[in-house]
């Protein structure tokens, strides 16, 4: 089953589940703010996508981090952070299967197969 993680509220978010409705493929959706983001699941994420490009640094959350802390950010204290905020992964995510792909611009999931 492909799963789509966003945030219901978020417009690429809305723009991604719309062309998956419009394509006519299944998914579930996971929305982040409502369902949270396990350390298993955050594993199985990042199995593909680098943690530091996992991070959404256009969310008020990295915004509100001190400059320090931004410019010290590793891999250990990323995955904290995604933990504690959900709504830091960078979105929408969606999972095939086979693959994970993050963001979504127009075209992006013409090539899904349901």
């Amino acid at each position: 089953m492909i799963t789509l993680y966003g945030i219901k509220n978020c417009d690429t978010c809305r723009r991604a589940r719309k062309a998956m409705d419009h394509s006519g493929i299944p998914y579930q959706y996971h929305d982040l703010r409502e369902d949270g983001l396990s350390a298993a699941l955050l594993e199985h994420i990042l199995e593909q996508v680098p943690v530091l490009t996992a991070l959404n640094k256009r969310s008020t959350t990295w915004r509100n981090l001190p400059e320090e802390e931004k410019q010290a950010m590793d891999a250990n204290r990323a995955r904290e952070l995604l933990l504690a905020h959900p709504t830091l992964l960078k979105r929408p995510l969606l999972d095939t299967g086979d693959e994970i792909r993050v963001g979504f611009r127009d075209g992006d999931y013409d090539d899904i197969k349901g």
